[in-house]
């Protein structure tokens, strides 16, 4: 288990492991409350990492470009996932986000072209641009009910996209206002 918190700190640094390729699996310990930018962006032989209780964000390029990263375990504490937090994790496969995220930035998932299933929950409210950008595997989604905006891009070049399942209400766009986002 990385760690670099101390007894005044309950937050992983921002790029504490950046770049270590010895890291093939990260569990972080009970107690931190947050996961500076980057701090395991490029680690490529990463393949897991479980996120404790207790974690709220998890920052931009945080996990980014961990192209061996297969699982990742997002706790139900976890309220926003920030700009390409797991940009181009092209091992990874599925992703379910808890219903306590309203927020999925820009990019988050842009560059993940394993990824097959996504389970959005009820509760998210916000999709960033580019969001699922280039998830060339990605063949069905289920938009929910809470989702208010969504952003330009958000599914584009995801050429296996057959299937959108849109819950989602909003005076602020239409579902039809999806496929124009998609540009296969």
């Amino acid at each position: 288990t990385p760690s670099n918190s101390s007894a005044a700190s309950d937050v992983y640094k921002r790029q504490a492991f950046a770049g270590n390729t010895k890291i093939t699996s990260v569990v972080i310990s009970e107690g931190v409350t947050g996961i500076g930018s980057g701090a395991f962006t490029g680690c490529t032989n990463l393949t897991s990492a479980i996120i404790p209780e207790g974690v709220t964000t998890i920052d931009g390029m945080t996990f980014g470009n961990c192209t061996s990263l297969t699982s990742v375990t997002i706790p139900g504490t976890v309220t926003s996932i920030e700009v390409q937090a797991f940009w181009n994790c092209s091992s990874l496969t599925s992703i379910t986000i808890p219903a306590s995220v309203t927020s999925i930035g820009s990019g988050v998932f842009q560059g993940c072209t394993s990824l097959t299933s996504v389970k959005l929950s009820e509760g998210l409210t916000r999709i960033g641009d580019y969001t699922f950008g280039k998830c060339n595997a990605l063949e069905t989604i289920e938009i929910p009910a809470s989702l208010t905006s969504i952003g330009n891009n958000a599914f584009k070049n995801c050429a296996k996209l057959r299937s959108i399942r849109c819950y989602a209400n909003s005076s602020t766009w239409q579902p039809r206002y999806i496929l124009s986002l998609i540009h296969i």
